[in-house]
Order: C-alpha cells, then sequence, then structure tokens
C-alpha cells in the first residue's frame, strides 16, 4: 500500500511559513545593513562638516597670525620674527605656529604642494606667488582678502602688506596655491585617515637667492 500523501493545502501553508520566515530574516539583515550605512554616512556627513568648520578657522587664524607680523625685519634666509623672515620663511613659520604643519622652505617646493587657485577665487589663507627675479615662483605670500597679501619683500624692508592690484603685482603674479581644506595634513584625523595618501612635508634649505628689487607697498 502507498503511503497517504499529506493534503497539497497543508504543503502550501508550510511551504509559505517557511517563506515568510526567511523573508522576515531578510528583511532584518536588511534593515540592520541600512542603520549601519546611515549611521556611517551620518558620521561622514559630521566629519566633512567639522573639516570645513576647522578650515574656515585655519583660514582665519593664518591671515591673522600673518598680520601680526607686520614690521618684523625682512632677514635672508630668516625663520623666525626674533631673527627676522625672509618671504618662504614667513610663510612657513605661520603655517607652523596656526597648524602645525611644518611645510617645505623653498617658493619653488611650496608652488608644488596643495591645489591650484585661480585668482579670482583666492581665499584667505591662500598661497600667492610672483616671478620677481626671473624666476618662476620665486617670491611668496600670505592672501588675507579685499585683494592685499602678506609678504616680506627684501633686504632693508619689513613684513608688510601689498595689494595684487598693482600693476607690479599683477605683472609678476605667478599662480596661487590652496593649502587649508586640501591638505590631509590640515583637516580633522578622520579626513585624513580617509585619504589614500598623503605629501611630506619635510624641512628643505632654501636656495640662498636673494631676491630682486620689489617695490614699496602702496596705500
Amino acid at each position: 500500500m502507498r503511503p497517504m500523501r499529506k493534503p497539497i493545502s497543508l504543503r502550501r501553508r508550510r511551504s509559505h511559513a517557511a517563506a515568510t520566515a526567511l523573508a522576515a530574516v531578510a528583511c532584518t539583515a536588511f534593515a540592520s545593513t541600512t542603520l549601519a550605512q546611515d549611521a556611517a554616512d551620518a558620521r561622514i556627513a559630521t566629519a566633512v562638516r567639522d573639516a570645513a568648520a576647522t578650515a574656515l578657522l585655519s583660514a582665519r587664524n593664518l591671515t591673522s597670525s600673518a598680520l601680526d607680523l607686520i614690521g618684523i625685519r625682512y632677514k635672508w634666509g630668516g625663520t623666525t620674527p626674533e631673527s627676522g623672515l625672509d618671504c618662504s620663511g614667513l610663510v612657513q613659520f605661520v603655517f607652523q605656529q596656526v597648524t602645525g604643519v611644518t611645510l617645505p622652505r623653498s617658493t619653488k617646493d611650496l608652488s608644488r604642494i596643495g591645489s591650484v587657485v585661480a585668482l579670482a577665487d583666492l581665499r584667505p589663507g591662500d598661497l600667492v606667488f610672483f616671478n620677481t627675479r626671473r624666476l618662476a615662483f620665486s617670491h611668496v605670500g600670505i592672501y588675507v582678502g579685499d585683494n592685499r597679501f602678506v609678504h616680506a619683500p627684501r633686504r632693508g624692508r619689513e613684513v608688510e602688506v601689498a595689494t595684487i592690484d598693482q600693476s607690479y603685482w599683477q605683472k609678476h603674479f605667478n599662480g596661487a596655491r590652496r593649502l587649508v581644506g586640501v591638505l590631509p595634513e590640515m583637516m580633522p584625523k578622520l579626513i585624513a585617515e580617509a585619504s589614500a595618501s598623503s605629501p611630506e612635508f619635510l624641512l628643505v634649505a632654501e636656495p640662498l637667492v636673494e631676491p630682486a628689487e620689489i617695490p614699496a607697498a602702496q596705500p
């Protein structure tokens, strides 16, 4: 005698129950994954907002620190306010004090880091470069807004504010670079860790070549 088959309706009910259970497990797993992703997205969004706030604060502090150095005497090869500052020494000192990052020592090396910025898109804290001795990127200053930048001109002068609108600076403008908000070293730790790679910032000797004549600042 053949065994009695179970009623089709019973098999269907059990199959439906099993499918429902599997669906519930899948939904739970999907929900957990979604919640985890949402939490990760929220952390990233917060990190980005914090990074933007940090970048803005750093830019303001950079300009303030640069302006505080007005009147410091120029010294060829100088790296501190006490001994005097040259143009790249001024930039290196300000960034070290504000961000803790040691930038390259020469203007040429400084011109290779960060991101390129158009003259019309300058923001406070950007580096502006000029050809003052028939050599590209031979002079550098820190942009402070309103077409002004702080720089250490040459021997016999002091750290001062100049305006890019002056014909001399317009003629010799070489370009600009943005470091704040671009370099991982100047962003919060979470952003830095997310970067695949970061440039090295080593103290290198600046070629001892004095800048050519630079015009006096004008009101």
